[in-house]
């Protein structure tokens, strides 16, 4: 019964990934309002999908403001507007503030206003930097259509590890990485994973991101990695805390779009910082 599972929970996986990349090459390629309104989907459902782990602890988070802000922050990161993006996290945190001050039993009060406030950050602002990547060629000044080689690079690099550190970890691994956290990750499919992500951006480099040199594909390559790893076991670190082993089964054999996507979360901010820091250096 269980090896069925296994294999069925494995074909949803393979239909799911042969689904998705495909779609996510062509609207990344298309950018603009679509691009925008895929990623803001993913942050929708991701925020949704927090709240729903804090509600196992038995926290209570602010869920609609929550997921709102959140979504807020990932218009205003197409438009590039600094302004709005801190005018969004100011009045989220007034709002949550005096939501607290009125309510009649303020129990746990810094609690559902810490909670609702993560859950903003950790998905919306961090995801938003998968917008803010593929709109950057148009605040460098450079042809737009660069922007999906940008775009792309955190999926290459994150998913990359993920992958070759599942395989590499489930033929070769012996010894844990960090066991109280992810019992199933060990060091030596992180380590294969980290190298082969690492090797991936540098054909990616050949490839699609001539603009980058040897050097920097093997940086990128190698910190994201580390920072996707980071963002998988951060997920991870949450859900054990609220004693969940999948975050939600949105995507058929996937679980939720956290799953799918913790290790984006901070690669794609790494990648976001990088090439803008670059192309600064570049462009001078």
């Amino acid at each position: 019964m269980g090896g069925s599972s296994n294999h069925n929970n494995l074909l949803w996986r393979i239909i799911s990934g042969v689904l998705f990349v495909p779609a996510l090459v062509v609207i990344a390629r298309e950018g603009g309002f679509f691009f925008l309104l895929l990623i803001e989907l993913g942050i929708g459902i991701g925020t949704f999908e927090f709240y729903e782990i804090l509600a196992a602890k038995g926290l209570h988070p602010y869920r609609c403001l929550g997921i709102l802000a959140a979504l807020v922050l990932g218009w205003t990161a197409y438009y590039a507007s600094y302004l709005y993006t801190f005018l969004t996290l100011t009045t989220l945190i007034f709002i949550l503030s005096v939501s607290e001050l009125v309510r009649r039993q303020p129990k746990d009060s810094i609690y559902h206003i810490a909670s609702t406030v993560f859950g903003t950050f950790y998905i919306g602002w961090l995801m938003s930097h998968l917008i803010l990547l593929r709109e950057l060629p148009k605040h460098l000044g450079l042809d737009y259509g660069v922007g999906v080689t940008f775009a792309l690079l955190p999926f290459i690099i994150a998913w990359g590890n993920d992958t070759m550190a599942f395989l590499i970890g489930r033929k070769f691994g012996r010894h844990p990485l960090l066991q109280r956290v992810s019992p199933n990750k060990t060091w030596e499919g992180t380590i294969g994973g980290i190298l082969f992500a690492t090797l991936f951006t540098v054909i990616y480099r050949y490839l699609y991101a001539t603009y980058l040199r040897l050097i920097d594909a093997i940086l990128m390559g190698l910190i994201g990695a580390c920072m996707a790893l980071i963002g998988d076991l951060v997920e991870s670190l949450i859900k054990r805390d609220a004693s969940l082993k999948e975050s939600y089964s949105t995507i058929p054999g996937h679980g939720g779009v956290l799953d799918r996507f913790d290790s984006i979360f901070f690669c794609a901010p790494f990648v976001y910082y990088y090439l803008r820091l670059l192309f600064e250096v570049i462009l001078k």
